[in-house]
């Protein structure tokens, strides 16, 4: 009864704490000389306005019998121009029409830049994990090799990228590296971010390895089992298990990093908040949106990466 309290307590604390802080951003939002205008950025998300269909030349419309279908007949005899995807006809048939003229709209609902620009850092971040996730465990392997020329190779590419920081990394990739191998924006992108989040997870892995004792690589070898059979089937399903929460911090902040990719022109979600801000004059409420969105891919891979370790943790 009296740890239940205790829970109760607590719990309410913790409620209090979180009240707290929502009353203080709230009180902060009122001092300033600001007016909030959500709705200003709800078309940016998902826009609902119709769309417009314009005549391209001066003609004449006709428009068949169960008006499914418009076609604009040009006054200079060029070909045709058919229309048939819309959803409501703004013209007759036989009318004379001019070029800029709208004959129809077409109704319906359709992403808004911060969603395609959300659709683009999803992307480019499981692109860049699953790349980052491979390369890591390779270099990882080398770090721990008795080959002296790899371990050192790994040793120089981890001082190397982590010393260095990632946005000057996306310059030269782009702009060097990506000129001379003729790579496009995303390419680089996802290059880069591969190239710079698998220094971490190099030695990540390799943490992780040596911290299994060397007793398990004796036994699996005494059972005649080959330096790379042991470490597949017997060392690296462990150290996968202790290193998976140093992992998913790693890949949030590659979530994150994500952003940089801005600088070279790469429409993400940053990006376009950005363009966002630019055409709805709503700085607080874009950035607001682009934080959430942000915070709601860190928190599903999170949450991801939590459901495994306890799934992993319940077979042992």
């Amino acid at each position: 009864m009296h740890s239940k309290q205790r829970a109760w307590f607590w719990n309410a604390v913790f409620f209090a704490v979180i009240l707290g802080i929502g009353c203080s951003v709230y009180l902060a939002g009122k001092r300033i000389d600001y007016t909030w205008r959500w709705d200003r950025v709800t078309p940016f998300i998902i826009n609902t306005d119709p769309i417009s269909i314009s005549a391209e030349r001066n003609g004449t419309v006709e428009i068949n019998a169960d008006q499914s279908q418009i076609t604009l007949i040009p006054d200079s005899g060029e070909e045709s121009f058919v229309i048939t995807e819309f959803t409501e006809t703004l013209v007759s048939d036989g009318d004379l029409v001019f070029e800029g003229d709208t004959l129809a709209e077409l109704h319906g609902w359709r992403i808004g830049p911060i969603v395609e620009g959300l659709i683009v850092t999803v992307e480019i971040s499981l692109y860049s994990l699953l790349i980052a996730l491979a390369l890591g465990l390779l270099i990882g392997l080398m770090r721990i090799s008795a080959n002296p020329a790899a371990r050192k190779l790994a040793i120089v590419y981890i001082e190397v990228i982590r010393g260095t920081p990632l946005l000057v990394q996306i310059f030269i990739m782009y702009f060097f590296i990506g000129t001379v191998l003729e790579l496009e924006r995303f390419t680089s992108g996802v290059v880069a971010l591969s190239v710079f989040t698998a220094a971490y997870v190099a030695e990540i892995i390799r943490a992780g390895i040596q911290s299994i004792p060397n007793g398990q690589m004796e036994a699996a070898r005494s059972l005649g089992m080959s330096y790379p059979k042991a470490m597949i089937y017997v060392i690296l399903p462990q150290a996968f298990k202790r290193t998976l929460p140093p992992l998913a911090g790693q890949f949030i902040n590659l979530i994150k990093d994500s952003s940089l990719v801005s600088v070279i022109s790469i429409t993400d979600l940053t990006k376009a908040g950005r363009e966002v801000v630019s055409g709805s004059f709503a700085p607080f409420e874009v950035w607001f949106t682009v934080a959430l969105l942000y915070l709601l891919l860190t928190g599903i891979l999170s949450w991801s990466i939590q459901r495994l370790e306890k799934r992993l943790s319940a077979s042992d």
